[in-house]
């Protein structure tokens, strides 16, 4: 199992980069450093609504407080930095206005009398208060934002404030999901003897969005060779990545492997896992050739669990490396057992389970359903899955897994 997710991941790696404009940068990983081009805020600035002042000119007046000042000028956010400060005096000042140069203060307007030619002050100022010294936040050249971080509203704010207008990103990947077999129908279509309502495009889809990249639902092709091959070339111009369901077994009427083996570099393994023992995986495009665009495929098993099992597995962590994600695997905790099951020799075992607990008093976990052939009814209800290894025959009650969490 550990070779098939090795050689997925060491074939798909980060979309190649685009330059894009903030707003379709949001939920992209930074493919570069942001490096600030100058000092934030470039001049000294105010802080508060209030009256620039050198401190000094405030500390005099005796009993009486701090002296009244004539208010010789006003500065407003925006305006250009440069206005000269005349001892003596105050300035009126906006927030995130350029201070005055000779000012060291900034008296908030609601310590003083608000006067517009004179003003009177209630206190003494200190040097430096309410006032954003230049590069207080940032310095030129710093690195405010790593390549490899997931930009957000915090993030893009940032950027912005930098003046980049456009970022670097790796684009979210395009995930196009194929669910091949004559017995499927769609959920909201009249059942007939025999058919089975198509979930594990739904099922997927639903996984691939929240894994952060973007689903093509195709829907459901039979189990015809021609169709399916149509149907597979098709897609390859829009695809990042192909992913298939169903149609996996050696059986003659299952027709994956017939019709992927041409098409491009793949391969059919029996992995050491279950649910789900056969997967396929490769890439598509004319083999040999250098100048088209290689597709990866992943062919999942047709059953619903066995699918999403390999979808956590192989697929989730495939997308995230695609984006650019450092962190591709989801977190595992260690919990205790409160029942025991028996699991088949050679095979990492994967079981639905509920997982209560905290760091501090430790998790305990809940098989569901059968462990042996889960349901969808019980990997609808699990938070994780239980991961037995492949020497372990018996978990026993109080028995520590490891487990994979699905959610918070």
């Amino acid at each position: 199992m550990q070779d098939h997710l090795a050689a997925v991941l060491a074939a798909v790696g980060p979309v190649a980069p685009l330059d894009v404009v903030l707003h379709d940068a949001t939920g992209c990983v930074l493919a570069a450093d942001v490096v600030a081009p100058r000092d934030v805020p470039d001049v000294a600035v105010a802080a508060r609504d209030g009256y620039a002042v050198l401190a000094h000119d405030t500390s005099g007046g005796g009993s009486a407080g701090p002296p009244a000042l004539p208010v010789a000028h006003d500065v407003h956010a925006g305006d250009a930095p440069g206005l000269r400060h005349v001892p003596g005096t105050a300035v009126l000042v906006a927030s995130g206005a350029p201070l005055p140069l000779g000012a060291d203060a900034v008296v908030p307007v609601e310590e003083t009398d608000r006067g517009s030619a004179r003003v009177h002050l209630q206190r003494a100022a200190v040097p430096g208060q309410h006032v954003r010294g230049a590069g207080a936040d940032v310095r030129a050249g710093d690195v405010v934002l790593t390549a490899g971080t997931r930009l957000g509203a915090r993030q893009v704010a940032l950027a912005a404030a930098m003046g980049r207008g456009r970022l670097p990103v790796h684009p979210t990947p395009r995930v196009v999901i194929l669910s091949v077999g004559d017995e499927l129908v769609e959920p909201t279509a009249a059942g007939r003897p025999g058919a089975v309502f198509e979930a594990d495009g739904h099922a997927l889809e639903s996984a691939v969005r929240d894994a952060g990249a973007v689903p093509v639902r195709v829907g459901i092709v039979p189990d015809d060779r021609a169709t399916l091959r149509e149907a597979v070339e098709d897609q390859l111009v829009r695809a990042d990545l192909l992913l298939l369901t169903g149609g996996l077994s050696e059986l003659a009427q299952d027709t994956v492997k017939d019709v992927l083996g041409p098409l491009g570099a793949v391969r059919l393994d029996q992995v050491a896992m279950t649910p789900g023992l056969r997967h396929g995986f490769g890439t598509l495009g004319a083999v040999g050739r250098d100048d088209e665009r290689r597709v990866p495929v992943l062919a999942l098993p047709g059953h619903p669990v066995a699918a999403q099992v390999a979808f956590e597995v192989f697929v989730r962590p495939a997308l995230r490396s695609m984006a650019g994600h450092v962190e591709v695997f989801r977190p595992s905790v260690t919990a205790v057992a409160t029942a025991g099951w028996i699991s088949p020799p050679g095979l990492r075992q994967f079981v639905p389970v509920q997982v209560v607990g905290s760091p501090d008093e430790g998790y305990r976990l809940t098989p569901l359903g059968d462990a042996g052939a889960p349901s969808t009814t019980a990997l609808a209800h699990a938070n994780a899955l239980a991961v037995v290894g492949e020497q372990e025959l018996t978990v026993h009650p109080g028995q520590p897994v490891p487990c994979l969490v699905l959610e918070g």
